[in-house]
């Protein structure tokens, strides 16, 4: 029963505010990782690739972690 309540928990907000907080917030995460990137592999064209793979598929699963964690009750 408990871990039945724990899960059907409402979400705190409206996926359209999640799904902004996720974009800017991967977006700012492409700007470091280009940054590491670039002084690590010393080329551009490299950091930028690494920065926008690894980003977007960081995106995806940042949104589906958001909203999971929107229907857990625990600690709220």
């Amino acid at each position: 029963m408990v871990v039945t309540r724990l899960l059907t928990r409402s979400p705190h907000q409206e996926r359209t505010r999640a799904l902004v907080k996720t974009v800017l917030y991967r977006a700012f995460m492409v700007v470091i990782t280009v940054a590491v990137a670039w002084l690590v592999t010393g080329s551009t064209g490299d950091a930028v690739s690494i920065g926008l793979a690894t980003n977007l598929l960081k995106t995806g699963t940042y949104y589906v972690y958001e909203r999971a964690w929107d229907h857990i009750s625990w600690g709220v």
